[in-house]
């Protein structure tokens, strides 16, 4: 049987391989006191419907009813679509599988109507940092310095309507140190999530 995306939701039974190896592979490789509550806290950190239309999107790669990979996307602003959860399983690596995830992520993104894509990475996650590269995506980091100095490193690519667009936004200093990059990267996710709460607030309210 040929591989097959269907639209999901972190809900989904289906999707539970995807959202128990990224956990096992985010503690694997941070640790799971790196943060408050381990990966697990990380990944239901946004609530399922900020990954389904019209904000985002949530795709899982299946191969004979088996999800073998998969990715989703939230709202980061008006423009901007944030690509997250991006997983394949770990005996199917090295076979093209991320790559297919990611550029359906924008394909999908961009029938949304968002035009650019943003997305982060670990500094222990080297092989994801070379996969954006290859795909076109603009490190907003200065890639001579120690990735441990931003802990997180972001991404964009411009897509949808304004695909091929050299990005502009400002490269992000590195800290002084991994904590201070730490309290950085903590900050910035919770004025995100705080973002995410109001938008999906307002949509319910109109909505109702």
């Amino acid at each position: 049987m040929a591989d097959l995306f269907v639209r999901s939701s972190p809900l989904d039974p289906a999707a539970e391989a995807l959202l128990e190896g990224l956990v096992a592979e985010y503690d694997g490789r941070y640790g799971p006191a790196s943060r408050p509550g381990g990966a697990r806290s990380e990944i239901l950190r946004y609530p399922p419907e900020a990954f389904a239309p019209p904000f985002g999107n949530f795709l899982l790669l299946q191969r004979d009813g088996e999800t073998i990979a998969g990715g989703a996307f939230m709202s980061h602003d008006d423009e901007t679509a944030e690509f997250k959860r991006i997983w394949t399983r770990p005996d199917l690596r090295r076979q093209g599988l991320a790559r297919q995830i990611v550029l359906a992520l924008e394909e999908s993104a961009g029938e949304l109507g968002y035009t650019r894509a943003y997305l982060t990475t670990g500094f222990r996650q080297p092989e994801a940092s070379a996969l954006y590269i290859a795909l076109g995506y603009r490190p907003l980091f200065d890639t001579a310095v120690d990735p441990t100095l931003y802990r997180s490193l972001p991404f964009e690519k411009h897509i949808g309507a304004k695909a091929g667009q050299v990005g502009t936004y400002p490269i992000y200093a590195p800290a002084a140190s991994l904590e201070e990059a730490t309290k950085r990267v903590a900050a910035i996710k919770a004025e995100q999530e705080a973002k995410v709460s109001y938008r999906l607030a307002t949509y319910r309210a109109s909505a109702a």
